[in-house]
């Protein structure tokens, strides 16, 4: 299924990448496109500048997480809609599920919704989107197939006036599983500073898809943020993806190892 496909009279605005990969790992891609179709192109009433912003995405995040899909034979789901016109990472009740703001820019369009415009974007990509990723771990555990699952995000390297000097971060809660070994395995690359639970933490509210679908199920899981000035170009992309690869195929197969002879 892919963007635009029709299903059952609703567009459904969600992909789904190497559904049946071998590898436990399920990748995520929450905030994966900039694409704004009619009428959101006109309606939310910013700039043309601001529709390639990282205000409107992610950049860099969906390379990465299609270069792990395809090194790791790994299962990636992503939305195929702007975040501005409506946050597949948040829950549906926060008010920035449709952002009135998105850091210093004024979205015109998403002031006062109605519920019922609310509920027309929630149902266009928001509800499909965790749809088929219960669906897909759903069908994982019907089939005692271990699952573990992971989010790849990017972020500014100013974002408020304040300099952001890590060139990766990982954000995880109370399940470490996979935030320990990769964190220890990037702290041991030369150079490299690592952001733990920087720039974001859960308690910021970024944690909604994985913890929906990670922590709340049980599953390993680990959301990875990274500077969108290391991933600005397809080499770059491909460069940390090779670096997170074995790291995360280790992590994983320890935690999901593990899961599999404690549930025996």
């Amino acid at each position: 299924m892919g963007s635009g496909h029709q299903s059952g009279g609703v567009t459904r605005f969600v992909q789904v990448d190497n559904r049946l990969g071998s590898s436990p790992l399920v990748l995520l891609c929450d905030h994966a496109s900039n694409a704004m179709p009619a009428p959101y192109d006109t309606s939310l009433g910013i700039q043309e500048a601001d529709k390639t912003a990282h205000v409107a995405w992610d950049p860099g995040a969906l390379g990465v997480a299609k270069c792990l899909s395809e090194l790791l034979d790994a299962a990636l789901i992503y939305p195929t809609l702007s975040r501005l016109i409506i946050d597949c990472n948040r829950d549906e009740k926060r008010v920035d599920l449709c952002p009135p703001l998105s850091e210093n820019t004024v979205v015109p369009g998403n002031q006062d919704l109605s519920g019922d415009e609310r509920k027309q974007r929630l149902d266009l990509v928001h509800r499909p989107f965790h749809r088929e990723i219960a669906g897909l771990l759903d069908q994982r555990s019907a089939q005692n197939r271990p699952a573990a699952v992971v989010s790849i995000h990017s972020y500014t390297p100013v974002f408020k006036g304040r300099h952001r000097p890590w060139e990766i971060g990982l954000i995880y809660d109370t399940d470490t599983r996979l935030a320990d070994p990769v964190l220890a395995a990037l702290k041991a690359c030369t150079g490299l500073s690592v952001g733990d639970n920087e720039p974001y933490a859960p308690s910021d509210g970024v944690y909604y898809t994985i913890d929906r679908h990670g922590q709340s199920r049980g599953l390993p899981c680990l959301m990875i943020e990274i500077r969108n000035d290391e991933i600005a170009s397809k080499d770059q992309e491909r460069k940390w993806a090779e670096l997170l690869a074995p790291m995360l195929s280790s992590a994983v197969n320890a935690a999901t190892v593990k899961e599999a002879r404690t549930n025996a």
